[in-house]
């Protein structure tokens, strides 16, 4: 099992930058692929960033390829989403999920084969 806990939650104008983290516990966070999420109201979920256990892969969905950098620290547990020049349709809850592959550097953009997710943190972009 593993816990996830999303931070960083909050309220920015057309333009800004936010940096999300998740916190996780419980099993060996380097075992596991981490991705990135988000639900906008009315929509479904749908995939944001993704990066290998190691760290040394990562893959972008191609709304936020260029503006969003996911990275991660294996000591201290902790995958982060740093938001640079949001937009109001960036509006969403966002919400990390682990998974755990085979290979070390196999990423996934489908929600499908993340085990564990968070409750999700609040980004709301003003415009």
């Amino acid at each position: 099992q593993v816990q996830l806990v999303e931070s960083g939650a909050g309220l920015v104008q057309d333009g800004g930058s936010l940096r999300l983290s998740c916190a996780a516990s419980g099993r060996t966070f380097s075992s596991y692929a981490m991705g990135w999420f988000r639900q906008a109201p009315g929509k479904e979920r749908e995939f944001v960033a993704t990066i290998s256990r190691s760290g040394g892969n990562t893959y972008y969905s191609g709304s936020v390829k260029g503006r969003f950098t996911i990275s991660r620290d294996n000591a201290k547990s902790t995958v982060y989403l740093q938001m640079n020049s949001l937009k109001p349709e960036d509006t969403a809850v966002y919400y990390c999920a682990a998974a755990s592959f085979e290979y070390s550097d196999y990423v996934s953009p489908h929600l499908y084969e993340y085990d564990y997710w968070g409750q999700g943190t609040q980004v709301t972009v003003s415009s």
